[in-house]
C-alpha cells in the first residue's frame, strides 16, 4: 500500500484507493490541539521562536493569518513555507517597459528584386499590399522588379498592460515637439517683421513706451517697444497662465469630484457644484461645459434635435448636409406652431370668455414702484430724471369750474365750504369777481 503524508494531494489519494490507515493514526487529540494553540500564542507574544521557512530559511511572521501562511493541498511542501504566496517566475507575463514601443520607419535597405512575402505594390518587406501607403502602381513591383521600396522596421511583439494600452502619451517622442517650437518661432518672427513694416509705412501707430505696466516677453523686441530689463520690471509671458491664479485641478480635491484631463487641461463639469459657500469661486470658473453651451451652441443642438424628429416623421433633411434647408423647415415649423397656438387660444376665449383677465395691468400698478431713475438735490428739487408725481386722492384736483381761480373747499365760513376767490358757498355758483 502506498504511503502518504499531510501534503499529499487528494487526487493522488483517490487514485491510489482512498485514505490510508496511517492518516488515522496521525490525528491530533484535544490536548495536542491545545498545546499547538498555546505555542502560537507564545510565538505572537515573542516568548517562543518563530517558524522558519524551509525554502528560504527566514522567519515567518506569527501574526500572519492561518489562511495565508498554510499552503493549500495542491501545493506540496516539506514544511512551513510562504512560497505559495510569492509570484512564480514561470507564471509571470513579461510586460513591456516604459521605453519600449513599436518601432516605425524604414531600415534604409532596398532589395534588387521582389521577394516572397513582400508587398506586391512597392516590394517592401513588413506590410501587405492592402496596407501599402504608396500610390497603387500601374505595373506592380512583383512583376517589374523595379523601384523596390525600403523595408519596414519589424515591430516587436509587445505585451502591454492595462495602463499602457490606454496611455495617450505612450510612444511619444519628445524631440518631435522641437519642430513645433521652431515653427512657432518662425511665425512670431514673420509677425514681428510684418508689424515693423506696417509701422514704417504708417499703417500702424507705434505703441507708447508707458502704455501698460506689464509688457509681454514676446513683444519686447518689436519695433517701437522699449522694455526696461531692470529686475523691478515685471514681464509676463502670454502663453502661460498667471502664477497667482489657482490651477483647475486644485479647485476640488475630492476623489469623486469632477474629472480633470491633464492632456487637454480641461475640467468639463463645475468643480463648485453642491459646495456651500463657493458662490464667488463658481462665478470665476464654472467648468468648460459652461462655455461650450453658450452662444449659438444651444441653437445648433436644437436644430440637430429638430432634424432627428423630422427624420422620424419622414422628412428627408440632414443637419450637416443641408443646413439651409433645415433652417427653413425649422422656421416654417415654428411659425405654424405659433399660429396654431394663437388660433387655439382664440377659440378657447370665444367659447369660454375671460379675455379681460389676460390683459395684465402695468408693472407700476402691480408692484407700486418703477425703475425710473430720478436724482434730487439736498433741498429736494429734481436735478436729473423724471419729476416726482404728486399723491392724488379720489377727488378731482386742480379743477376750477365756473370762472373760479380757487378750488372748492378753499374757503370756510359759518360751517360752510366755499370758494376763496369770491367767497361763494354754493358749489355750482358762478364767480363774479373782477379780473385784475
Amino acid at each position: 500500500m502506498a504511503t502518504f503524508n499531510q501534503q499529499t494531494a487528494v487526487s493522488e489519494m483517490i487514485r491510489s484507493g482512498g485514505c490510508p490507515d496511517e492518516l488515522d493514526e496521525k490525528r491530533k487529540s484535544k490536548a495536542e490541539y491545545q498545546k499547538q494553540r498555546d505555542l502560537e500564542e507564545q510565538r505572537k507574544a515573542g516568548t517562543a521562536p518563530a517558524m522558519v521557512d524551509v525554502d528560504t530559511g527566514r522567519d515567518i511572521n506569527p501574526h500572519i493569518p492561518q489562511f495565508i501562511s498554510q499552503n493549500p493541498w495542491y501545493v506540496p511542501s516539506s514544511g512551513p513555507t510562504l512560497k505559495h504566496q510569492r509570484p512564480h517566475p514561470e507564471r509571470q507575463t513579461d510586460i513591456a517597459e516604459v521605453d519600449q514601443w513599436y518601432a516605425r520607419g524604414v531600415t534604409g535597405k532596398r532589395a534588387t528584386k521582389w521577394r516572397k512575402g513582400a508587398c506586391e505594390n512597392c516590394g517592401a518587406m513588413g506590410h501587405k499590399e492592402r496596407d501599402c501607403f504608396e500610390r497603387p502602381r500601374k505595373k506592380k513591383a512583383r512583376f517589374t522588379n523595379r523601384d523596390i521600396a525600403g523595408d519596414d522596421i519589424q515591430a516587436p511583439e509587445l505585451s502591454l498592460g492595462f495602463d499602457a494600452k490606454r496611455d495617450r502619451w505612450n510612444g511619444y517622442d519628445p524631440k518631435a515637439h522641437e519642430d513645433t517650437i521652431e515653427q512657432y518661432k518662425q511665425t512670431e518672427e514673420l509677425r514681428r517683421l510684418h508689424r515693423e513694416q506696417q509701422i514704417k509705412d504708417g499703417e500702424l501707430e507705434p505703441p507708447e513706451e508707458n502704455e501698460d505696466e506689464d509688457k509681454y516677453a514676446d513683444d519686447a523686441d518689436m519695433a517701437g517697444v522699449s522694455v526696461d530689463m531692470d529686475s523691478r520690471t515685471r514681464i509676463t509671458v502670454r502663453n502661460l497662465r498667471i502664477r497667482e491664479d489657482t490651477a483647475k485641478y486644485l479647485y476640488n480635491l475630492d476623489p469623486n469630484g469632477p474629472h480633470y484631463d491633464p492632456k487637454s487641461r480641461s475640467m468639463r463639469e463645475n468643480p463648485f457644484a453642491g459646495v456651500p459657500g463657493k458662490e464667488k469661486e463658481a462665478a470665476k470658473f464654472s467648468g468648460e461645459n459652461f462655455v461650450r453651451y453658450t452662444g449659438e451652441v444651444v441653437d445648433a443642438n436644437e436644430a440637430q434635435v429638430f432634424a432627428w424628429n423630422a427624420r422620424c416623421q419622414g422628412v428627408d433633411v440632414h443637419a450637416l448636409a443641408e443646413p439651409t434647408k433645415l433652417e427653413q423647415y425649422k422656421r416654417d415649423f415654428e411659425q405654424q406652431k405659433e399660429k396654431s397656438k394663437k388660433e387655439h387660444m382664440e377659440k378657447l376665449l370665444e367659447t369660454y370668455g375671460g379675455r379681460e383677465h389676460l390683459e395684465a395691468p402695468s408693472k407700476e400698478l402691480l408692484m407700486a414702484q418703477t425703475e425710473n431713475y430720478v436724482e434730487y438735490s439736498r433741498t429736494g428739487s429734481v436735478i436729473k430724471g423724471q419729476e416726482k408725481s404728486s399723491v392724488k386722492s379720489r377727488f378731482d384736483e386742480d379743477v376750477y369750474p365756473g370762472n373760479h381761480s380757487s378750488v372748492w373747499g378753499s374757503y370756510w365760513e359759518d360751517g360752510k365750504w366755499g370758494y376763496r376767490c369770491c367767497r361763494a358757498t354754493l358749489k355750482n355758483a358762478y364767480c363774479t369777481r373782477v379780473a385784475k
